[in-house]
């Protein structure tokens, strides 16, 4: 098999050490090999890029096993060409497995040419990275903490989840305090509505005789100061993300032009795919990526398998919300495409349609330097006109209505 990577070295990672293998042609001209041990810590790591160093390895290759690969990653990026590949990739023939025959087995298919690394953005949108998703978990835990309210609030018969539309708005949390520091009193906490709220003050009695024990109040007293916490956390990584984000300000205006992406959810598709389209060749290739189109499994002519790549979980949950917020939408062509598909495919397949037309609409976007121009909700109709025309006659011809097309620029006969 043909030689194309003369100096390349091979990694197998691990908590506690990586064993690498080096290819290599000495002095003499003769091909070299050496495998060798070193621990995963910062001193060992070192050691590992002077042993590389040593005999002029261009190129490493390592599987993306968990974190374990971005310590090594960051002590060799810059020293080499260092390619992080999916496992998929390096999976070897059967036979005896040992993590030397592993780094051996990647600096074999490196050597020959046979791998493939995967994108790895710049450390700045790493970091970015890794504050949206921090940012996303504490807004799921949050979440959790006002199922968890809201639970309470139940256990102490409070209905107050029937009359208010958020629980933890304005009106209501000052309800909550007030219950917490010992008010009983229906009428005196319906009292404490503010604005449209105060025209449902009967319905906010009822709801607020309760049966309430002190447990039920520690238990409410907990849940509003871990919301406070989370709040404040988020807060906090917002303005660092921002800060972060702040040369890309114009590329996140012109996303936040797409109808159901805000401010949060263009700094996540800022942040995944980064603001240089140039690494995608076209918006196709982005969605792949990114795990929001439909997976190409063939053999003998039939479709075996439409089902989507692992892709980004972070951007395909942030595309999905970005989508029901699109759908609802009113006069957009985002909303006709949803409910013109989740009438023949269904909800979910409509969703996951509609994200992926919104990654495509950020790739032009961030591409060109341009805002969103919507194409309408008659968009489908003026596509295929006279289609539409005879499927809307022959619906009505069933109904058993004869009918007669004239044009609206010409008077009926």
């Amino acid at each position: 098999m043909e030689t194309v990577n003369k100096f390349c070295a091979g990694l197998d990672i691990h908590k506690r050490d990586v064993v690498a293998c080096r290819l290599y042609i000495d002095h003499a001209g003769r091909p070299g090999k050496d495998i060798t041990t070193f621990e995963a810590t910062t001193g060992g790591l070192l050691l590992l890029k002077d042993w590389l160093q040593a005999v002029g390895i261009e190129q490493v290759a390592m599987e993306s096993t968990g974190d374990y690969w971005k310590p090594v990653y960051t002590i060799l990026e810059g020293e080499f060409e260092v390619l992080v590949v999916n496992a998929q990739h390096l999976k070897a023939v059967p036979g005896r497995k040992t993590d030397v025959k592993d780094a051996e087995w990647i600096a074999k298919l490196l050597h020959h040419g046979l791998l493939k690394g995967s994108f790895i953005p710049p450390q700045i949108q790493r970091d970015t990275r890794e504050l949206t998703r921090l940012r996303s978990t504490i807004m799921a835990d949050r979440a959790r903490t006002v199922n968890r309210l809201q639970r309470i609030l139940e256990q102490a018969n409070l209905k107050l989840a029937s009359v208010v539309s958020d629980i933890t708005g304005v009106s209501a949390r000052t309800m909550l305090e007030a219950i917490v520091s010992g008010q009983t009193d229906p009428k005196l906490l319906a009292d404490l509505a503010q604005g449209r709220l105060r025209d449902k003050l009967e319905r906010l009695e009822q709801a607020l005789q309760g049966r309430i024990r002190d447990i039920h109040r520690f238990m409410l007293a907990d849940a509003l100061a871990q919301m406070d916490y989370y709040d404040e956390r988020m807060q906090r990584i917002t303005q660092q993300i921002e800060e972060l984000l702040r040369p890309f300000d114009q590329q996140l205006s012109n996303l936040d032009t797409i109808p159901g992406v805000g401010l949060h959810i263009a700094q996540i598709i800022l942040a995944e795919v980064g603001p240089d389209m140039s690494r995608f060749p076209t918006a196709n290739h982005l969605a792949a990526w990114a795990g929001v189109a439909p997976g190409n499994n063939q053999s003998a002519g039939k479709r075996l398998s439409g089902t989507i790549r692992h892709g980004s979980p972070a951007l395909r949950r942030a595309l999905v919300q970005a989508a029901h917020a699109a759908s609802k939408t009113r006069g957009s062509y985002l909303s006709a495409q949803y409910h013109r598909l989740a009438a023949r495919r269904g909800r979910k397949r409509a969703l996951m349609a509609v994200a992926h037309s919104i990654l495509k609409i950020a790739y032009q976007l961030l591409k060109q330097g341009t805002t969103y121009t919507d194409l309408g909700a008659d968009y489908f109709d003026r596509k295929s006109r006279d289609g539409t025309i005879r499927h809307l006659t022959r619906r009505l011809q069933h109904l058993g209505f004869a009918v007669t097309l004239s044009d609206l620029a010409q008077p009926a006969p």
